[in-house]
């Protein structure tokens, strides 16, 4: 890699995936998002530097680690430190169980030095930088099974449109150019300016509606929704292809009033292709541990006919709604 060369931080390629888009699809995770959604399945994504993970059950305790560690962020039981620390912390997340080593986040610059030195696997970094044409590559691959299928590529984080936008534009040209079809999935909080210039290249946006009260929005995402619903409707003045996605979660917006305002934001706005209510679910609230931080919330998703009724309100305005994908 050329190391003048604008790059994408990325966190995850998931090959042969079924959801997020038609057809099978590669689908390219990105690190980085300007939104703090309190049940967020990905919270590896939301930063965009590289981030530790810490197994703790895989730990045998050999404290290779902590001599590798150049900030003294990492002590062991006795202790010890690397030169660069001071005081070991008192009391740490990965305490828990008697584990005999424990790291402080907050002197963490997520090097990679642990990593290497880690025999057990205790420890990895999440997120690095990838050049466009390493993208290309690897999604390349596939291509066989996107013809076959109806598939192609789907950008998703994190943030795909928080990435510089240079080195996400030269990604979407060169999948334009091998004819590949490109689903980007977004929350819609980015300037217009780049949802403009990515516009020619996208054939169809996820895009993201969580929630039609503006303070409701900030309470759970940590920013206004004015930017959002502003930017759907100048997509759909553009003929952008849309799908609409409303994540259903108990607690945030899963009642009927909630889903009526929802309906009525998205509808005197544009006319999706469809709308996908997604339900709740937990698959990444243990992933909190691992980076060191809290779930920040306790979350359920609706029952099945509850879900059922919301989809019949959307289907009742005229939207093709399915639930799930």
């Amino acid at each position: 890699m050329n190391p003048a060369e604008k790059t994408l931080s990325v966190f995850n390629i998931q090959r042969y995936a079924i959801h997020d888009g038609d057809g099978i699809r590669t689908t390219v995770f990105f690190k980085g998002c300007p939104l703090r959604c309190a049940w967020c399945h990905n919270p590896e994504s939301q930063r965009f530097e590289p981030e530790l993970v810490f197994h703790k059950e895989r730990c045998d305790g050999c404290g290779r680690c902590v001599s590798r560690c150049p900030d003294g962020a990492i002590v062991s039981a006795t202790g010890s430190a690397a030169s660069a620390g001071s005081m070991a912390p008192a009391a740490l997340p990965e305490d828990a169980g008697g584990n005999p080593i424990t790291t402080d986040r907050t002197r963490c610059v997520g090097c990679g030095g642990c990593v290497k030195a880690c025999l057990s696997g205790a420890r990895e970094l999440t997120g690095k930088p990838w050049a466009p044409e390493e993208i290309l590559a690897l999604v390349k691959r596939d291509a066989p099974f996107y013809e076959s299928s109806g598939g192609g590529v789907t950008l998703s984080g994190g943030e795909p449109l928080a990435q510089d936008t240079d080195a996400l534009e030269s990604l979407l040209i060169a999948l334009r150019e091998e004819g590949l079809t490109v689903t980007v999935d977004t929350c819609g909080h980015v300037p217009w300016a780049t949802l403009a210039r990515v516009l020619p290249y996208v054939d169809l946006f996820l895009y993201d509606v969580k929630h039609a009260d503006g303070e409701a929005h900030r309470l759970f995402t940590g920013e206004g929704n004015a930017q959002i619903l502003e930017n759907l409707a100048r997509l759909g003045e553009a003929g952008a292809r849309l799908d609409v996605r409303v994540p259903v979660v108990r607690g945030v917006n899963a009642e009927a009033g909630a889903m009526e305002a929802i309906a009525e934001a998205v509808g005197t706005r544009i006319r999706p292709r469809r709308v996908r209510l997604l339900p709740y679910h937990s698959t990444g609230s243990g992933k909190y541990d691992k980076l060191g931080r809290d779930y920040p919330g306790v979350f359920s998703a609706p029952d099945a006919s509850a879900l059922e009724d919301f989809r019949e309100l959307f289907d009742a305005r005229g939207f093709h709604t399915v639930i799930g994908g």
